[in-house]
């Protein structure tokens, strides 16, 4: 295969509300604009940002759980986001989803081999002897027992039901997983073991991830890529170890200042935030972030910043910043990034 794995351009998500006269005059709920991004096969994009911001709608428009408004979604060349039912179907194998919560997202009723072999056999016949030997397989491939096969969702704990969903989403061999908040309705050791698990699976089936959290902690340490949403844009984009060492965008500033880090004699960046998360209902004009940004000027009150690509391989949409970096690059290319802060 020729290109990214996956390759999202231009994906818009609006979501009308009631009212108005006409349907221009409809309000509505900009939940996704203009975002673009890639994964390559084997390779883990995080997508960070406080609520609201856009994060869920993107897993929902990655899988087509929901339509976009405007834009494409490429799935090995293939634009999933223009397909038919019937030939969506075939699709549905090659990118799967590990989703929040591990309770309600699996049926209560099937046990846990069926759970597992249920989207098998959406596409094949299996007997009886192949059922079991394949979620066998599965449920040893993710940490399990395979004894626990026969247990319900209620029977089992947090960890083992996320463990569970997972080999779910192993079972038809997946060429890509969507995870959406995956650990954080976990204990923090139980954390651990599901974010080793999903890099051991990684490394050994050579299966990319999106994975979705608000936890920089979690991105920190799965990570090769960190994509920063603010209310539906996309400000920072960049190779994670790249993002935490220099972050570029004041939002992504304030987002790792405000990360707890257990160390006392630790100095975190000091970016502090006022205000609240505009609506996204009615954003404001320009740049989003500036009634909350410190570095604001009248540019960014009137014009939406483009995502541009920096030297160093990252993009970022700011004025302010990719200006004066831009300046800082053209004089001294051996200087640091952000030499000037």
């Amino acid at each position: 295969m020729n290109g990214p794995l996956l390759q999202v351009e231009n994906l818009i998500k609006h979501y009308p509300l009631g009212g108005g006269f006409s349907k221009r005059d409809v309000p509505v709920i900009r939940a996704v604009q203009d975002v673009s991004f890639s994964v390559e096969a084997g390779e883990t994009l995080c997508i960070v940002g406080e609520s609201g911001c856009g994060k869920s709608t993107i897993a929902r428009l990655l899988m087509r759980l929901v339509d976009p408004t405007e834009g494409r979604v490429l799935l090995e060349g293939v634009d999933i986001a223009s397909l038919k039912k019937h030939e969506l179907r075939h699709q549905r194998r090659r990118m799967q989803m590990v989703f929040q919560d591990p309770y309600s997202s699996l049926n209560p009723r099937l046990s846990a081999g069926q759970i597992i072999t249920e989207p098998v056999e959406n596409f094949e016949r299996l007997n009886r002897k192949q059922r079991e030997a394949l979620a066998a397989q599965l449920l040893q491939q993710v940490g399990l027992a395979p004894e626990i096969m026969h247990r319900l969702p209620s029977e089992l704990s947090g960890g083992q039901r996320q463990r569970l969903g997972i080999a779910r989403a192993l079972s038809l061999k997946p060429a890509i997983i969507i995870a959406d908040e995956a650990v954080s309705a976990l204990d923090v050791s139980v954390q651990a073991q599901i974010l080793n698990l999903l890099m051991d699976l990684q490394q050994e089936l050579g299966i990319a991830f999106v994975f979705i959290s608000h936890d920089l902690g979690v991105v920190e340490h799965i990570g090769h890529k960190v994509a920063v949403m603010y209310l539906g844009r996309m400000v920072e984009l960049a190779r994670c170890e790249d993002l935490f060492a220099n972050p570029v965008h004041p939002y992504t500033e304030a987002l790792i200042a405000a990360a707890p880090v257990p160390d006392p004699t630790h100095r975190s960046l000091e970016a502090r935030l006022e205000g609240e998360v505009p609506s996204p209902v009615n954003p404001p004009t320009g740049c989003a972030f500036h009634p909350r940004c410190p570095l604001a000027v009248d540019r960014c009150r009137q014009e939406v910043p483009a995502l541009i690509s920096m030297q160093d391989g990252r993009s970022v949409a700011c004025h302010v910043r990719t200006s004066v970096l831009r300046n800082a690059s053209s004089s001294s290319p051996s200087q640091p990034l952000l030499a000037s802060y």
